[in-house]
């Protein structure tokens, strides 16, 4: 693959003001505060209120991204949806946030939905749109109210999922080594079953004489899932690039998508703790959110070299390696 010259010009957070600590979840499932936290490695995360709506997080990360930038929403040819979890069925979440944002006429905005890899997929589409000279500025925007959607008898999500908004703006580069140098993305079907919300859409819709409660709540095997990554991870880094999957040599830092503390400690033998960037314990895993999250805060430096990486929901594998 051929460098997709960008650059990532500036990045922004919000989160909810809402802070939950692992003993009131732990008390909601059942179980002991220092057993949530073995299983999890989730101390506090954040989860919306009843009042907070997830589309005023989406705004206002964005409009730290593009102070970070120095931009105005005038300055955005694309606004790029990129959540896990939908604000609706219809119209797009792209359009509702361009909206929001006050995106002028002859801008366009849609969503890439690749459930915790959704981010990763419009960054690299986002460079191809840069690289190509289709756009001059792209704002990707990712976020996340997953703890809508908990199932306390299931351990295993409950434990984990926080609320966050994170949001990037790709741009033109400032020098000729910037961009997307490598991006890889694979599919395992055998796990397509193994983390799903299963109502909501055209086979479960809402009001459905069929299914269940827990049909609209999230529902995951996180041992499958995990067996499956031990066995698809490794490989799947070494087409990215050679090496990668043997400390990576290359690579400055890695910043991954927060699954889990299982997760976060594969990637750890993997690679030197020192260089993954790591929020899982303070934020819990908030889906697609996470990556622009722990990016936001890696505060990349001019020259670095980053890899990008995670799974999401089918089961899918997907990893960029950036040039900032």
């Amino acid at each position: 693959m051929s460098l997709l010259a960008c650059r990532i010009s500036g990045t922004g957070v919000s989160l909810p003001s809402r802070v939950v600590h692992t003993e009131e979840v732990a008390r909601l499932c059942g179980i002991t505060t220092e057993e949530a936290i073995r299983r999890s490695g989730v101390v506090t995360r954040r989860w919306l209120s009843d009042g907070e709506d997830p589309l005023d997080l989406g705004i206002e990360a964005a409009h730290r991204a593009l102070k970070s930038a120095n931009l105005s929403v005038a300055d955005i040819d694309v606004v790029i949806n990129a959540s896990g979890t939908p604000l609706q069925p219809i119209p797009d979440g792209g359009s509702i946030i361009a909206a929001a944002l006050g995106l002028p006429m002859g801008g366009y905005a849609y969503s890439m939905h690749g459930t915790c890899l959704s981010f990763l997929f419009a960054l690299r589409e986002a460079a191809f749109l840069v690289s190509s000279g289709r756009a001059q500025n792209v704002l990707v925007v990712s976020m996340e109210g997953g703890s809508r959607g908990l199932n306390f008898d299931q351990l295993e999500s409950s434990l984990l999922i926080g609320d966050a908004a994170g949001a990037v703006v790709v741009s033109r580069p400032v020098n000729p080594q910037q961009g997307v140098v490598s991006s890889q993305f694979l599919l395992d079907t055998k796990g397509v079953r193994s983390a799903e919300i299963r109502g909501g859409g055209s086979r479960l819709p809402a009001g459905s004489v069929r299914g269940n409660a827990t049909d609209y709540q999230f529902d995951m095997d996180g041992m499958k899932l995990m067996g499956g990554a031990l066995r698809v991870l490794p490989r799947f880094l070494e087409s990215i690039e050679p090496k990668l999957s043997k400390g990576a040599p290359s690579v400055d830092r890695v910043v991954p998508h927060q699954t889990s503390r299982a997760g976060i400690e594969l990637m750890a033998k993997l690679w030197s703790p020192e260089k993954v960037v790591v929020t899982l314990p303070e934020l819990g895993n908030t889906i697609a959110a996470s990556i622009p999250v722990a990016l936001h805060r890696a505060q990349i430096a001019e020259g670095e070299r980053l890899l990008l990486v995670g799974t999401g929901s089918g089961t899918l594998y997907g990893g960029v390696i950036y040039q900032h």
